[in-house]
């Protein structure tokens, strides 16, 4: 089952729970990341 849930904060990449995992991120300040920009944004943390 697939499932779309919301869409990316930063680049707009539709977000789907599949099978009942979620192909994304939820962070602190109730924002939707993919996992591409949450890498890009820890990266540019470091």
């Amino acid at each position: 089952m697939k499932e779309l849930v919301n869409t990316c904060y930063v680049c707009g990449k539709d977000l789907y729970c599949i099978d009942g995992f979620f192909n994304g991120v939820h962070t602190d300040d109730k924002k939707t990341l993919c996992y591409n920009c949450i890498e890009e944004q820890e990266k540019s943390a470091d």
